[in-house]
């Protein structure tokens, strides 16, 4: 994240407080081959694998570059 400027990376944390506070947001579960989830965030994809109560972020990705 040091390399998105400072309001977007505030805009996706609030994007990943929300889905974690209320399951709320714009997530799909990710289609063979890839594994876990992207919950979508303005311009943005978060890619993130579920464990439990726990959640893993695997990359934050602008949507250009995100499915390459």
């Amino acid at each position: 994240m040091r390399a998105i400027d400072r309001q977007t990376a505030l805009a996706i944390l609030h994007c990943l407080d929300r889905y974690l506070a209320e399951r709320a947001g714009d997530v799909k579960k990710l289609k063979p081959p890839l594994t876990g989830f992207r919950l979508r965030c303005g311009d943005y994809r978060l890619f993130f694998d579920l464990a439990g109560v726990r959640i893993r972020v695997a990359a934050v990705r602008h949507r250009s570059q995100a499915y390459r």
